[in-house]
């Protein structure tokens, strides 16, 4: 389980974890929370769903959201380095996207999402398309996305943790 190996990656630096996320809504937060004993790791998130918030708690620039918007590689890094901050942890990982079926616009679809990974000294982001159904017949295109883009970010923290 991705979570679980994510936990002894974890114990392995002694370090503890957080999240930052916006269009998942804490899934994120949730699969690391359904591993036996991840309260020895797992810190806590910020939901940041609407920009006020991000700018609030996670210190995403106001500047940053107009001129990238929120959907973007930038704001991604900076929610990851805000749950950094805020939360006084050595990783976090941060998820903005478009869940779908609505939200698109003529240059960021239904589906795009940008992952972001920071500690006190480094910041990563990643951009993934998800190619779920997203249509509006279905309520499962849209838990789809936002369960494949959770699963990226967690499979980039792993990444990142084992070197």
């Amino acid at each position: 389980m991705l979570a679980d190996d994510i936990g002894k990656q974890l114990l392995l630096r002694n370090w503890r974890m957080a999240v930052a996320e916006s269009a998942t809504g804490g899934l994120i937060g949730y699969l690391m929370t359904q591993v036996s004993g991840s309260s020895q790791y797992f810190w806590g998130g910020i939901i940041a769903y609407d920009n006020a918030v991000k700018m609030r708690l996670l210190g995403v620039r106001e500047e940053t959201l107009i001129r990238w918007g929120a959907v973007s590689a930038v704001v991604a890094l900076e929610m990851a380095a805000g749950a950094c901050r805020a939360l006084g942890v050595e990783v976090a990982v941060s998820v903005t996207g478009i869940a779908g079926p609505t939200g698109a616009t003529a240059t960021k679809p239904v589906g795009l999402y940008y992952l972001g990974l920071a500690t006190p000294t480094e910041r990563y982001a990643w951009r993934h398309l998800i190619t779920g159904d997203g249509s509006p017949e279905f309520t499962a295109g849209r838990a789809a996305n936002n369960e494949a883009a959770a699963h990226a970010a967690l499979q980039h923290l792993l990444d990142y943790l084992r070197g």
